[in-house]
């Protein structure tokens, strides 16, 4: 390895272990809204690649819930029930979307505006 490779290692690592877990949350729900975006673009030939996407979301939102169901959870009581109820909604929409009974779109507004809530930023 030369100085650089190294010099870059070093600070991939650093980064890591400084990663808030907000970021953390926001950079997973990014990604999976990607994949689940991009997978829909892509068309039917692409189902199975959406299938995988709409699966880690839910496991996602699987996650969020059980954290936000843990008495330990720090945050206000109102903010974890909403997102325990989106975790709720977004099992069920996703059965609905794989059994093509309903549109995906309403699962990528709930994870942009996520987003836009972990981000801090504000929309009216």
């Amino acid at each position: 390895m030369n100085a650089h490779s190294l010099a870059q290692h070093a600070y991939s690592q650093t980064a890591r272990t400084t990663k808030t877990p907000r970021g953390t949350e926001y950079e997973l729900i990014a990604r999976v809204t990607h994949r689940i975006k991009s997978a829909a673009e892509a068309g039917p030939k692409a189902y199975p690649r959406l299938v995988e996407a709409l699966s880690e979301n839910q496991r996602l939102w699987t996650m969020l819930a059980v954290d936000v169901a843990d008495k330990e959870n720090g945050l206000p009581q109102d903010l974890r029930a909403r997102i325990f109820y989106l975790a709720e909604f977004v099992q069920k929409h996703t059965s609905q979307v794989l059994m093509k009974q309903a549109r995906i779109t309403p699962l990528l507004e709930i994870n942009a505006a996520v987003l836009r809530g972990l981000s801090g930023r504000r929309t009216t």
